[in-house]
């Protein structure tokens, strides 16, 4: 199947969408899914903007409310992640995911699904070490300190996901993989962010904790974001019991403006005969009613269990037993139910309202699921418990720390031996401040480098390194127990790879291959009409290599402010 996979999405919808119409019309394909890897600001009205952590001239409604009011539908299935700049009150009622519109999906803090047999989970967030051992305790309206802590990804969520032993085919975070730079083009990465020198080689850039997930789930396909620039890799892990090595393509895209490489069609084998309906994962579902007593909205530190003496259990994988009670939970339906329903109301261009305030209101659609398999509502939980945490001296980094740390660094010892305990000095020409108080200069050269797309290919020498940052995962086993629909095995039973071709992305300006027989799920070329903002069409073929001027009615919607180019890496 044809999977669109987007960079930062920052409310664009309208125009992703038309982006995706416009490869399909030229290149003759039907993209199945929409992935997008954060920030996707499912904004709903005036009150939803003041969860956002963004300067007040960046809080603009943008074209989500027009989806969620129903104004519009999306044209093709979504799936997506939080990132670092989103609606947190909003996200917050969907703790196990849940549709924030008529078919567009959000995955929880953590989750995965299932589409056409193919698995898809993703993580929601990015990493900061002094927020990570904490519990869910944010609650609207928020402080400085929690507007920004709400977006940290948490341990008990990464401890459900290595929960998981049955084969993963895509996988999203929003931050990178510790250590991922190392398996691509390190010196055409550096050459287009200047800035991210100084960590990637000392490998402090990046999530510690996705590294560890990388490690231990070993996806197909695993795609990322926040950096703002399109950069691929091609990981070989380690064998494990007596299998072939397992691949992991990766690639990460930029944010959706003029000229950057925001979005790319990747072909993912599907496994035929599965539900077209988009579908609960059983062992996901199990592991979630496995894990539920370990969660506590507290900003109280807490760590996992281990088999270290001082627990009676640790190991909370799914059963067969326990996956089947699930599906007899749900009747046997492995479909989720098409329940979206408005819990705010969505913003009327009419009648603005610059001072409503956030909203803190329960989802009909988690309510329905923790009834069904009896489940913890942990943002109700929060709620109960009050927001004293918030008072009570709950303190997240200061504005000057985050921005210092954007890149995804740690500032405090912590489990992970990658951990430097430093924090990173790099400075970030491409993100939003919370102060606000520069604008972007990136030099000439950077820019064309951007502009032009090229690709990155993973250098022949490094595609067979070992990683660095193993981590002491468990062993994953063989996934032969329950099969509702099968997960795509194909990776399981590959020959092992004699050679490994480096992994070439097309430029988004090649045009889409109909279907490759040589090599199932390989990233396809896509091209991606490069925004344009009033210039010629002379103008913009130099930039496009040719791309024709696209007509449209709401051009006024697609002109590039300068200011954007100073957006936080997303």
């Amino acid at each position: 199947m044809k999977v669109a996979v987007e960079g930062c999405c920052h409310g664009e919808l309208d125009k992703i969408y038309e982006s995706i119409s416009y490869l399909e019309n030229k290149e003759d394909v039907k993209v199945d899914l929409l992935l997008c890897c954060g920030d996707f600001q499912a904004v709903r009205n005036e009150g939803d903007m003041k969860c956002m952590a963004v300067p007040a001239k960046y809080r603009h409604m943008q074209t989500f409310y027009k989806y969620y009011s129903g104004e519009k539908k999306a044209p093709v299935l979504t799936i997506f992640i939080g990132g670092n700049h989103e609606a947190s009150n909003h996200l917050q009622e969907l703790p196990y995911g849940g549709w924030v519109a008529p078919n567009i999906y959000y995955l929880g803090y953590a989750g995965i699904v299932r589409f056409k047999g193919v698995r898809i989970g993703g993580l929601s967030g990015i990493f900061k070490s002094h927020d990570y051992k904490k519990g869910h305790f944010e609650l609207p309206p928020y402080s400085p300190e929690t507007l920004r802590s709400v977006y940290h990804i948490r341990n008990i969520d990464v401890f459900k996901l290595k929960q998981i032993k049955m084969p993963i085919d895509i996988f999203m975070t929003h931050d990178w993989p510790r250590g991922i730079y190392h398996y691509g083009n390190t010196n055409q990465l550096l050459r287009q962010k200047k800035f991210l020198r100084q960590e990637v080689e000392s490998s402090t850039l990046g999530s510690p904790a996705a590294a560890e997930l990388l490690d231990h789930l070993q996806p197909t396909y695993w795609f990322s974001a926040h950096l703002h620039v399109k950069f691929a890799a091609l990981m070989q892990h380690e064998a494990k019991n007596n299998a072939a090595p397992k691949i992991t393509k990766f690639l990460s895209l930029d944010k959706c403006l003029p000229h950057r490489d925001f979005l790319q069609i990747v072909e993912v084998a599907d496994r035929p005969g599965s539900s077209e309906h988009l579908e609960y994962d059983p062992e996901w579902l199990a592991i979630l009613k496995a894990t539920d007593n370990l969660q506590k909205p507290s900003c109280n530190f807490w760590n996992p269990p281990q088999d270290n003496g001082l627990h009676t259990r640790w190991d909370f994988s799914a059963s067969e037993e326990a996956m089947m009670k699930v599906v007899s939970d749900l009747s046997g339906d492995l479909c989720i139910p098409e329940n979206f329903s408005l819990t705010v109301p969505a913003y009327d261009p009419s009648r603005p309202q610059p001072n409503a305030h956030p909203a803190y209101s329960t989802n009909p659609q988690t309510t329905e699921l923790c009834a069904t398999l009896s489940l913890t509502d942990i943002y109700i939980l929060a709620g109960q418990s009050g927001q004293a945490y918030g008072e009570e001296g709950a303190t997240g980094a200061t504005e000057e720390e985050e921005d210092e740390d954007s890149t995804g660094s740690v500032d405090e010892p912590s489990e992970y031996p990658t951990d430097t305990s430093g924090l990173s000095s790099s400075y970030n020409p491409d993100e939003i401040t919370i102060e606000d108080e520069w604008e972007e200069v990136e030099d000439e050269g950077v820019e064309c480098a951007e502009g032009k797309g090229t690709d990155a290919v993973v250098p022949e020498g490094q595609v067979g390194s070992q990683d660095s940052d193993r981590d002491s995962s468990p062993q994953r086993e063989t996934a032969n127990r329950l099969i509702l629909p099968p997960p795509c095995t194909a990776p399981e039973s590959e020959a092992p790879l004699r050679s490994l071709r480096p992994l070439s992305l097309p430029p988004p300006s090649a045009s889409l291959s109909q279907g490759s027989s040589e090599e199932e799920g390989s990233f396809t070329s896509a091209r991606v009409p490069k925004r344009n903002s009033g210039e010629t069409t002379q103008g913009l073929a130099s930039h496009t290599g040719g791309t024709p001027q696209i007509k449209r009615r709401n051009q006024s919607i697609y002109t590039a402010v300068e200011d954007e180019e100073s957006e936080e890496c997303s």
